[in-house]
């Protein structure tokens, strides 16, 4: 995939501007430019991990998802055993 940039304008308060440049001169990135993109990205990836999250936690209520989790879990015991064991004898 091709990484492509678009040049846009953001309003910040000023706290934040002095803040991420100060990183910058700390060499904690090499511009603002990269501080900003690094940050929205670390903030989308929490975001998404909180839809996970809560998708998982419905899991936990929904009682068809329940219901097939254990007949897979039954259906896949002989081979679960079967690795176990395997892994066990091996040195």
């Amino acid at each position: 995939m091709e990484n492509r940039n678009v040049r846009t304008t953001l309003t910040l308060p000023i706290e934040l501007l002095e803040a991420t440049d100060r990183a910058v001169r700390e060499g904690k990135a090499r511009s603002r430019n990269e501080f900003v993109a690094l940050a929205l990205r670390r903030e989308l990836t929490a975001q998404k991990r909180v839809e996970i999250d809560v998708a998982f936690a419905a899991m936990a209520d929904d009682a068809e998802y329940q219901a097939e989790v254990v007949m897979m879990s039954n259906e896949f015991a002989t081979a679960d055993w079967e690795a176990f064991q395997i892994g066990e004898s091996q040195p």
